[in-house]
């Protein structure tokens, strides 16, 4: 079990992570919230935390100023959340000695995805675990996607698509169940938007991409003969 600090002034976004968090970690991620700088340096100079999450942005303390302070005593890895993207702000969070940022608004597998590898590395628990079919390799510590060697952009939902089709290689993973991953459970979201996101997906993986497989009227598949 890894106990995380949350600093953030939003309680919705608060329930959303905590409750997504729980879920997906089986409760092995716990996660306190602070709603105000101020408190959210109390909670950390007081108690013990795996992980910092801290809004930019905050009443009373900003992040920054939290991280400061925190460096002072502690190196428990820190993720700044953040709306601000000008490049002066995350060089100055890295130069504070944060370990990442996330920018609102976010995927939450992406951002579950990062807050496990920062806590992995911080452990020494980290492995050369890429996932790879044919020229394609995804890195889920760093988010790194690449195609013949070159660097892929992918939209977080496509990057969500591809990591779960990776991990279940040669295997076929229904619409449905791509849609509940990608988007959640209570989401609308049709088969006519996974398809659309499929194409895209195929067109940034250009000439890797012959390894997704659409498997009619069940769904989707990485294949990967070398391991069949």
């Amino acid at each position: 079990m890894y106990n995380i600090l949350l600093v953030e002034d939003d309680r919705n976004i608060c329930e959303m992570i905590c409750d997504y968090f729980a879920a997906k970690s089986k409760l092995e991620l716990v996660i306190d919230c602070a709603y105000n700088g101020e408190v959210g340096i109390e909670k950390a100079y007081e108690n013990r935390y795996d992980l910092l999450l801290l809004d930019v942005m905050l009443p009373e303390v900003d992040g920054f100023e939290i991280c400061r302070e925190v460096r002072r005593y502690s190196d428990t890895p820190v993720i700044f959340i953040t709306a601000r993207t000008a490049q002066e702000d995350i060089l100055r969070g890295y130069a504070l000695g944060c370990d990442d940022y996330i920018v609102k608004p976010f995927s939450l597998p992406v951002f579950y995805e990062k807050v496990v590898a920062t806590i992995k590395r911080s452990k020494g628990l980290v492995r050369s675990n890429n996932l790879t079919a044919g020229a394609i390799s995804l890195n889920p510590e760093n988010g790194i996607v690449l195609c013949q060697g070159e660097e892929v952009r992918l939209t977080a939902k496509e990057y969500t698509i591809l990591k779960i089709l990776l991990e279940n290689k040669n295997r076929v993973i229904s619409r449905d169940r791509l849609i509940s991953d990608v988007w959640g459970y209570d989401s609308d979201v049709d088969s006519r938007v996974l398809d659309t996101h499929i194409k895209n997906l195929r067109k940034a993986l250009g000439s890797s991409a012959g390894v997704l497989k659409t498997v009619v009227k069940r769904g989707y598949r990485i294949e990967d003969r070398n391991e069949k």
